[in-house]
């Protein structure tokens, strides 16, 4: 519809030139925004036109509206197809152009709809633009928890919605299988080893509590017996290292793949190390005299690229902070050939993110190429009260749990309800209860509703069905809101908001509801039924196209 009416609006440029007194190319350079009116009585479409013009030509943009609105009035009564999509043209404070279509032209986009099916709501406005998007990224120390869970989530839902609106997009997991804290597993593991053994160790200070160290340090034994205690004790640290490093990644891998999420690549922090990636990066800083020695540490200019104050790089013990690796590591990011970088952090990171948006503007790429949610935590609910799932360890509540107690759907569709930035709640009780109560629920309650009456039904579905014969208030609610469709994708990308998905498929299961209790879809009326049937169908259409973007099931029984 939108590009329609970008049509009908361009070709009225010569009138609307000569009414305006204005040059006619002034007007094919003007960029104005189609939109879906905030108020459903201002029409179904308007563009801002006005104010664009109305700032060239220092107006009034009501002043212009109007001049706009009889120019394209005219155009419209001298142009049947026009005439037969558009029924009014309104203008509305303090310069809006509205558009009220006929309910001919609203019903037609049932055809739309079918026609392109699993296509519906794509588009091509991302252009092929290359996007790496990193999250979860979890230190492969321990299994995951809700807290990785909600970032992976929502990192693979956006990866969904960027995907369907053109975008190439790559997905990564940073592994960070260097450093203290992987040395503290190292260690930790190879206390609990020898403790199987039957040597008593002590766990290193701060070292890893979790019981799932004991399983790893069981399934090493039986692997090995006790050959590793005959080892020099630097080697058969280093391969308890490996083993564990490598055991709990898989893990995390299984624990993923039944979230629904699959990685393009686990990029490994060794990788920087061994290929000397953060050398070259810090020689590029040297050479543009954005770094420098002071009090026996290596220093970044950062403040010349906004931050608060100066980083250090290298400590005064000759250890690179962590600033330093992950500049390499978005350098490599860019050097691949990626157009965009989007990153899903902790709230533990918020401080982060300046420092390491000056540290890519120095390697001379814009700050506008780097985009880093902070995703905030989630609480758990039960009957209203805070609640911490058992764990043999105690100490964190697992995405394993979570999963095995409400369900992979539940989980995700969850976890991507709020704003990305905003804490969630997370209701435990709600989530499993089978009731209008449960969004999930709500949602695929009214996909299986639809695909029973289709098989009800017992006919296919018939896109040449009269439109005409729908005329029910309700059902052009629907049809308006199924409209919507691939601008609340275009939104979710341009936002990076997943939610804004979640809350469109809730307005539309609403919508169907409100329709299926007022208006009958199998009659003895035949007619009547085949346009009822098509529109239901389109509601199938768009539901389970929104569900798959959010890696929600989509089932036809429940």
């Amino acid at each position: 519809m939108k590009k329609k009416l970008k049509d009908l609006v361009d070709q009225t440029f010569p009138a609307l030139a000569k009414t305006l007194g204005i040059p006619e190319d002034v007007l094919q350079k003007t960029s104005y925004d189609i939109a879906l009116p905030k108020i459903n009585a201002h029409g179904d479409l308007s563009i801002n036109l006005a104010f664009q013009i109305g700032r060239f030509l220092k107006r009034n943009p009501l002043e212009v509206a109007a001049a706009c609105q009889s120019v394209l009035t005219e155009s419209i009564q001298r142009n049947v197809a026009w005439k037969a999509w558009i029924l009014e043209i309104t203008v509305e404070k303090p310069g809006f152009i509205n558009f009220h279509l006929t309910n001919q032209a609203i019903a037609t986009q049932l055809i739309e709809i079918s026609g392109q099916d699993q296509r519906f709501g794509t588009s091509t406005k991302g252009a092929g633009t290359k996007v790496v998007i990193e999250f979860v990224s979890a230190n492969p120390t321990g299994p995951l928890t809700i807290a990785h869970g909600r970032q992976a989530a929502i990192g693979d839902t956006l990866a969904r919605i960027l995907s369907a609106v053109g975008y190439k997009v790559h997905k990564e997991f940073y592994l960070n299988d260097a450093g203290r804290q992987i040395r503290l597993l190292g260690q930790s593991l190879w206390a609990r080893y020898r403790d199987v053994c039957g040597e008593k160790a002590l766990l290193p200070e701060e070292g890893y509590q979790g019981a799932y160290l004991i399983d790893i340090a069981a399934a090493l034994k039986k692997e090995k017996g006790d050959s590793l205690l005959k080892k020099e004790p630097e080697k058969a640290l280093e391969e308890v290292t490996a083993y564990g490093i490598q055991s709990i990644l898989e893990n995390i891998k299984k624990d993923l793949t039944e979230m629904r999420v699959e990685f393009n690549e686990y990029f490994n922090e060794t990788l920087l190390y061994r290929k000397k990636l953060t050398d070259r990066a810090l020689e590029i800083l040297r050479k543009k005299n954005l770094s420098y020695e002071a009090d026996g540490a290596l220093w970044f200019r950062s403040t010349q690229f906004g931050d608060d104050k100066d980083r250090v790089l290298r400590k005064k013990t000759g250890e690179y902070t962590y600033l330093t690796p992950d500049i390499a590591y978005h350098q490599n990011k860019f050097e691949r050939g990626f157009d965009r970088a989007i990153n899903l952090w902790g709230p533990d990171h918020h401080g982060y993110v300046p420092r390491l948006k000056a540290a890519c503007q120095a390697l001379g790429f814009e700050a506008k190429q780097l985009d880093v949610l902070i995703v905030q935590l989630t609480t758990l609910y039960r009957d209203g009260e805070p609640v911490r799932m058992s764990t043999r360890a105690g100490e964190f509540i697992t995405l394993r749990e979570l999963m095995d107690e409400v369900g992979v759907d539940a989980a995700r569709f969850f976890f991507l309800m709020r704003k990305v930035d905003s804490h969630l709640d997370f209701d435990l009780a709600l989530a499993t209860r089978r009731t209008d109560e449960n969004p999930v629920y709500y949602l695929q309650y009214a996909h299986a509703r639809i695909s029973s009456i289709l098989e009800f039904a017992n006919r296919k579905v018939d896109s040449n069905a009269d439109l005409s014969l729908i005329r029910e208030e309700e059902a052009f609610d629907l049809i308006k809101k199924m409209a919507e469709y691939p601008e609340a994708l275009e939104q979710a990308a341009q936002h990076l908001e997943p939610y804004r998905i979640v809350d469109y498929l809730r307005e539309l299961a609403a919508l169907f509801h409100r329709f299926y209790t007022l208006d009958r879809i199998v009659s003895d009326d035949e007619p009547l039924t085949k346009s009822r049937l098509l529109l239901t169908d389109c509601v199938r259409i768009v539901l389970r196209n929104g569900l798959a973007v959010l890696g929600v099931s989509a089932p036809r029984k429940m």
